[in-house]
């Protein structure tokens, strides 16, 4: 590297001929086992790749001092362009992988590497903000990813006691994962001393804190080489930060991308069109239905929800076919004909767009109180007659919690929908007909608190006949802390004082099929998964100190608590509010 630190990879290539175009790929979690688990090396090689498999900085068989994405953006760099110089190389590199290999691939990639001109990262993110944090809240399984994939190698390297195998680490955590994720302080957790000094810097820098623009990748869309083409993937139970990494990354992309065109002297009109196009704008995007990992690719079910065989993907040909068409102009295996490709659940289905979001009608649907004695709200079209508003308690200290733990994929939740004091639940009627909602929904949730900050989760669900409740998506993009509901720094709650939460951020593509419901569920904690809120106006990462807190969620008529709904099929009955237009930011009553 250009700081003199040597780096280690191993080199898979045709047995005869080349020279040929390079694949970087880039890891902590071990070259060797990679060549193990993965087949895409081999599949590459055969299709006359070079492939360089390297252990990233202070990882394995690499030297220098591991800090997690800090160094990746320079070392990518410097190891793309020392890949294209190499004899067996034709000068022409692109780079592959998934979650950690998909993120060195965008920190290399600003950095404006002159050989590059592919890329394929999957599952990855697209800011620190909803990455380490995501909404305001600390994500916590980082504990674990240190404790199972980082520690071991460190320890060996250092030293240091402790599990030394990924398999021995596992087996150590599983008993103390309940005590690690409900330690307070969170910097006074004792465990990753010695193994992740920097994890305690992350704690001490909160997410609307600068310091954080080292990982940022937002903005920076216009510093990519234009000729570097692009393919983001993801599915819709992804890890929260991966989903919404793929979509944001690829419309960061494109607009950068339409810019530049528009700065080139073609017209607006054009350039959209020159953006939306897979050949022009060298951008797509492929979502399917499955969680986070390669291996997910290959499967027809997330969770308990099955798809069907169609929702499977070969994602070693979908990668090799892409940079078939990026590095050695062979459209022969590259099916998407379109920019967009995205899974429509459900329908169970595959769709292809120009554009994501797909077009839509933006439909508003409103929370309704429950009728006087009732237990659960109404969410419709239109506003309706009920209580002004809904009330539960948050209690950090026994925290609303997800019964499936770190299980990823969708569940069936009905279980934790029965009307408790710690949530409060909306739904509509059942559908008429078929509802199709591809996009990105949004909600305007009004809130009263008697505390100084909290947190508020909002969790959707497609309701089956049977009730059966499955998620729509993994947590993380659907929490807001109220303190950080505007740009800025915090703005703490007055104790009483009505604010609007918004969520702009809920990515997905299903099919609500007739006669099933779509739910809301609002909580103040959905544990483990983030950090909880501690009702005092302290911060989680420097106090232990917590108290209960009474949440009022307001639904009348000068508090229109509501979801906009992306609606690609939708055909009004009747004249919802706003007389059926499309709804855009200017109906939405101002905040405090």
């Amino acid at each position: 590297m250009r700081d003199g630190v040597v780096l280690r990879a191993d080199l898979m290539r045709p047995e005869a001929g080349g020279p040929f175009p390079v694949l970087v790929y880039r890891t902590p979690y071990n070259k060797s086992a990679a060549e193990t688990d993965s087949t895409i090396f081999q599949h590459a090689a055969e299709r006359g790749y070079a492939v360089v498999i390297q252990d990233v900085r202070g990882r394995y068989a690499s030297d220098g001092e591991f800090v997690p994405y800090f160094h990746e953006g320079q070392d990518g760099y410097d190891t793309i362009e020392w890949a294209s110089h190499q004899p067996w190389s034709s000068g022409t590199v692109g780079t592959i992988g998934a979650s950690y290999p998909g993120a060195v691939q965008w920190l290399a990639a600003v950095e404006r590497p002159p050989h590059l001109q592919a890329m394929a990262p999957a599952m990855t993110f697209s800011t620190p903000r909803c990455f380490f944090y995501c909404g305001g809240a600390f994500d916590l399984s980082w504990p674990e990813w240190i404790l199972e994939n980082i520690a071991p190698d460190v320890r060996e390297k250092k030293g240091l006691a402790g599990p030394r195998t990924p398999e021995a680490a596992r087996a150590a955590y599983a008993p103390d994962a309940a005590r690690i994720l409900a330690f307070l302080p969170l910097t006074a957790l004792p465990d990753l001393r010695d193994v992740a000094p920097w994890y305690y810097e992350w704690l001490g820098h909160p997410p609307e804190d600068p310091w954080w623009n080292w990982a940022e990748i937002r903005g920076k869309y216009g510093a990519v080489n234009p000729s570097v083409a692009v393919l983001n993937l993801s599915g819709w139970y992804d890890d929260d930060y991966g989903l919404d990494g793929a979509i944001s990354n690829f419309s960061g992309l494109v607009a950068a991308r339409t810019g530049q065109s528009v700065a080139a002297g073609l017209p607006a009109a054009a350039a959209q069109r020159s953006a939306a196009s897979p050949v022009d704008a060298r951008a797509a995007l492929v979502l399917g239905a499955w969680v986070h990992g390669v291996a997910a690719t290959a499967r027809s079910a997330s969770g308990e929800r099955e798809f069907g065989p169609n929702a499977a993907m070969d994602y070693d040909d979908v990668v090799l076919s892409w940079m078939d068409l990026r590095l050695k102009n062979d459209a022969t295996g590259w099916k998407q004909q379109k920019a967009v490709r995205y899974f429509l659940m459900g329908e169970n289905a595959w769709h292809d767009a120009d554009t994501w979001p797909p077009p839509a009608h933006n439909v508003p649907y409103f929370l309704i109180g429950p009728p006087e004695g009732g237990t659960r709200g109404g969410l419709a079209p239109s506003r309706g007659r009920g209580a002004a508003s809904s009330v539960f308690t948050s209690d950090p200290a026994r925290p609303f919690t997800d019964p499936y733990g770190n299980a990823p994929g969708a569940h069936d939740y009905r279980r934790l929908q029965r009307g408790t004091s710690d949530s409060v639940v909306f739904e509509t009627a059942p559908l008429p007909s078929d509802l199709d909602v591809a996009g990105r929904i949004t909600a305007e949730i009004y809130l009263s608190c008697d505390s100084p900050d909290a947190d508020l989760w909002l969790r959707l669900y497609d309701v089956a006949p049977d009730g059966t409740a499955f998620n729509l998506m993994s947590p993380g993009l659907d929490v807001q802390r109220a303190s950080l509901r505007g740009p800025g720094s915090r703005q703490l709650l007055t104790p009483g004082k009505p604010v609007r939460i918004s969520f702009t951020n809920l990515p997905t593509a299903n099919r609500f099929l007739a006669g099933h419901r779509l739910r809301v569920q609002i909580s103040g904690e959905f544990a483990p998964h983030f950090s909880r809120n501690l009702h005092t106006g302290e911060l989680e990462t420097v106090s232990a100190t917590m108290q209960a807190a009474t949440m009022t969620i307001l639904h009348d008529a000068s508090h229109p608590s509501r979801l906009l709904l992306p609606v690609t099929n939708w055909t009004p009955t009747g004249p919802p509010d706003r007389g059926g237009k499309p709804v855009t930011r200017r109906d939405i009553p101002p905040g405090d």
